[in-house]
């Protein structure tokens, strides 16, 4: 009877630690996440204004942070709204479809947008972080995201979110997809304008929906995503951004508890580069110009003088080329032959440095080719992409476009502070697509859909 006794306290000792050991858990999970992306952040800039920072911003994020300080992107090209997609997504625009900001339409052979202000995130083929949080909590966990433009807001939000917004011409949008839109937030962005600075409206949308609505009050952990702009110089632009970037970490902290919060903070590793200066020649540095419309025009002149006269380019979009399967079709002509006979011509053309074709990067292993094969849909991109040299121009007659090339690294943090989280730096390099499972892992739900990357801690 006493040894059945001391088997029974046993046994309520072993029930009682297990039961607090399962509440120190859950209590560990983060309430609420606040997602933050500094568009074209930098790390040379981050480190150059150091001075200039107050104590509660990025200050306190690189010295109480966990800090990865070497990040990138595993595809390329990156801009904004590829780059946004991949920090929802956890993969790449091969899987989540978003190429760039637009896109050439192979239908109508017109450039389309990745979202517009009325049209809900319908070309992210991929589920997003906030998605899986409204999967795993039967839709009570809250999504937001705010930002300068729609793609940013839209494409951070993902699928099912509960609301976002963005500034258009001094003026709030909201998209009707999430409707009804929350009764706070319409009437935040119906009654207060965006002012001459972007980042101090979307700071005070993001902090009036920590106050209004009910996010971070509950278990169910909750997602905000807030985007900043770059301003008119790299020194105004970072001190701005640590002004509000302070104000929106401060206010969250003290509503909820550092430990309550998971902060993540990272950058769209891209920099748009003003154009060049006239003086180039004067330092004799190589530069030329390659105009794509002339060259698709060259090429069908190639083709024609093979296959006979027809019109076999359809049409270029930046540095791509898109081809008429239809033609080749009739003609019965095999795809692959043209491909291999289009991409040793256009590797004559001066200025040319490489020419990737489709079926290339579709089905070559080689490593090398990784990075432009994570970066192509074949829905959304063209059936030549061709590498202009470094430092030359990529030009269009039609459209008056002009960009120049380069390939050099932008070097930029990923920075997890709050939950609990022990302050390190890691030089170790990592790449964005790692930030969606991490955070998943985190708030203990599964990963995006097509997210095969892992967590980084």
């Amino acid at each position: 009877m006493r040894k059945n006794k001391y088997l029974y306290i046993t046994l309520l000792a072993v029930l009682g630690f297990h039961q607090e050991a399962m509440a120190q858990v859950v209590a560990s999970t983060p309430r609420l996440v606040v997602n933050i992306t500094v568009d074209q952040l930098r790390a040379d800039y981050l480190e150059t204004f150091m001075p200039l920072y107050g104590n509660d911003g990025f200050k306190k994020l690189l010295k109480q942070g966990k800090v990865f300080a070497s990040a990138s992107y595993d595809f390329t090209p990156v801009d904004r709204a590829s780059a946004i997609a991949t920090i929802a997504t956890g993969t790449t625009p091969y899987y989540h479809g978003i190429v760039g900001t637009e896109w050439l339409d192979r239908q109508t052979l017109r450039p389309v947008r990745c979202v517009g202000q009325n049209n809900p995130p319908i070309h992210m083929l991929t589920s997003t972080l906030g998605d899986e949080m409204k999967l795993a909590s039967s839709g009570a966990a809250q999504v937001y995201a705010f930002a300068p433009t729609a793609d940013a807001a839209i494409l951070s939000a993902g699928h099912a979110a509960d609301a976002a917004a963005w500034t258009n011409l001094n003026r709030w949008n909201n998209i009707e997809y999430y409707a009804p839109v929350p009764l706070w937030q319409s009437d935040y962005t119906k009654t207060y304008a965006v002012e001459t600075d972007i980042n101090k409206s979307i700071t005070e949308l993001a902090l009036s929906c920590i106050e209004k609505s009910n996010i971070g009050t509950d278990e169910t952990p909750d997602l905000l995503n807030v985007i900043y702009k770059q301003g008119a110089t790299p020194e105004e632009s970072y001190r701005n951004i640590d002004q509000h970037l302070s104000r929106l970490i401060l206010r969250i902290e003290r509503r909820f508890g550092r430990g309550n919060v998971l902060f993540v903070l990272t950058g769209t590793g891209y920099s748009e580069e003003r154009e060049e200066r006239e003086d180039e020649e004067k330092f004799h540095i190589p530069t030329g110009k390659f105009n794509i419309q002339r060259t698709a025009n060259l090429l069908n002149m190639y083709l024609g003088a093979i296959y006979g006269s027809a019109k076999y380019v359809e049409a270029s979009y930046k540095n791509q080329l898109f081809l008429n399967h239809q033609l080749f079709d009739q003609k019965n002509i095999n795809l692959s032959d043209v491909l291999n006979r289009a991409q040793e011509f256009l590797l004559q053309v001066e200025g040319v440095r490489n020419v990737y074709t489709s079926n290339q990067l579709l089905t070559s292993e080689s490593e090398r080719l990784e990075k432009i094969r994570n970066g192509f849909c074949t829905e959304k991109c063209g059936d030549l992409l061709i590498e202009i040299a470094p430092g030359w121009k990529l030009v269009n007659e039609e459209t008056h476009e002009s960009t120049t090339q380069r390939v050099n690294f932008i070097s930029f943090p990923i920075i997890f502070y709050g939950a609990n989280i022990t302050a390190e730096r890691v030089l170790t390099p990592v790449t964005v697509d790692r930030i969606a499972p991490t955070i998943a892992k985190a708030i203990r739900i599964r990963a995006p859909n097509a997210c095969a990357s892992e967590p980084l801690f």
